[in-house]
């Protein structure tokens, strides 16, 4: 994984000898894609996968850009966003439409929203013609630091999330700060945790960075943000070069850290759009760390440390604040956990905290520590 910097644009590279791409981060990338994708769309089709919310500037920027390039064609299919729309339904839906446009082997397919248009049009991509070329220009911070990098696709079954997919790498990613200036301050909130997940996990100055800026982050200072996004994707990037497909015992599960609990919590949601993926992220980070210190892992005062600093962001950690009056049943919860993709042999996985920075992954937890800590207090 190597950077370079160039007019404000920091790349960022993911080493997968010749599946290797760049990650591109910088303000105006959308408006300057024609320039940015040169090479990549040159003489071919090309199908943009669209959040339909984004059917304005942002959109029209991107196919103005798109119809300045060498593409020979280019058509948009725009799909609802939201955690439902990752289903069977909404795939089976894209990929007839793709089908009837005309789509070749040659079509490229890119990937214009966040975290679940991403990993629906990449499925697509990875499925249509078994298999096609795509890009990802991720529109939210949850997208941009984690679900557009590493090459992860795929939608939600009955039984779970993100249960029916294949890795598939994009052949490039944009990012663009500046178009989180018009994000919901609820979805930067969301993509903030993913943030804090590396530097948990991974890299302790900077979590320490974070306790100070991450404000910035939140309100919108360029330079704070571009530095979060640009660690965060070499955090990822180095991961996934060194463990692309998540092998058992590989590095890239640890980037899972909290996602056994978030899961299962949005699992019982029902992903009806109440509780939002980061948010289950952040109240799953801050159950694995208390488990982390019920297991002989992290010390309390680095989860405590953890769970302020979520907490002053703006982030709700605890169960009955995330959906107030929801039946938060701890068998459920397990059921929904044994289910998870992670599971080995019927055992939870779980990512825990040896301290802050430092994380490892277990599968030998006694599952009724887990339903302690998931246990509500009964009201008198």
């Amino acid at each position: 994984m190597t950077d370079t910097v160039q007019r404000d644009i920091e790349t960022v590279k993911v080493d997968l000898a010749d599946r290797s791409y760049e990650i591109r981060v910088g303000a105006g990338l959308i408006a300057a894609a024609d320039g940015e994708l040169a090479g990549l769309v040159d003489g071919r089709y090309v199908v943009v996968i669209a959040d339909d919310g984004l059917a304005g500037p942002h959109l029209q920027a991107l196919q103005a850009a798109l119809a300045r390039s060498a593409a020979r064609r280019v058509d948009t299919l725009t799909t609802p966003a939201g955690e439902a729309g990752k289903s069977f339904a909404r795939y089976q839906d894209l990929t007839e439409r793709a089908l009837g446009l005309g789509i070749d082997r040659r079509t490229l397919i890119i990937a214009f929203g966040g975290g679940v248009v991403g990993d629906l049009a990449g499925f697509v991509a990875a499925s249509l013609l078994r298999g096609l070329d795509f890009v990802q220009i991720p529109t939210t911070l949850l997208a941009q630091v984690d679900s557009s990098v590493g090459g992860k696709t795929g939608i939600n079954s009955a039984h779970g999330k993100n249960l029916i997919g294949a890795f598939h790498q994009p052949r490039r990613v944009l990012i663009d700060t500046a178009v989180l200036d018009t994000l919901p301050r609820r979805e930067l909130l969301a993509g903030y945790a993913e943030v804090v997940k590396y530097g948990a996990i991974g890299d302790r100055d900077f979590f320490e960075w974070l306790e100070q800026n991450g404000q910035s982050v939140i309100d919108g200072d360029p330079a704070a943000r571009r530095r979060a996004i640009v660690a965060s994707c070499r955090a990822k990037a180095d991961v996934v070069a060194g463990d692309e497909r998540e092998t058992a015992g590989g590095r890239r599960a640890l980037l899972n850290f909290g996602h056994t609990f978030a899961h299962a919590f949005e699992a019982m949601a029902g992903y009806d759009g109440t509780l939002l993926h980061g948010e289950a992220v952040a109240a799953g980070m801050v159950q694995a760390a208390r488990l982390s210190v019920q297991t002989g892992g992290c010390s309390g005062q680095d989860a405590e440390r953890l769970t302020r600093h979520l907490d002053r962001i703006g982030l709700r950690t605890d169960l009955d604040a995330l959906d107030p009056g929801r039946d938060w049943s701890p068998d459920a919860l397990l059921a929904h956990m044994t289910r998870d993709k992670k599971a080995r042999d019927g055992r939870i996985v779980f990512v825990l905290l040896d301290a802050l920075g430092t994380a490892r992954v277990r599968d030998d937890v006694d599952s009724e520590l887990a339903r302690a800590l998931l246990t509500r207090p009964k009201a008198a």
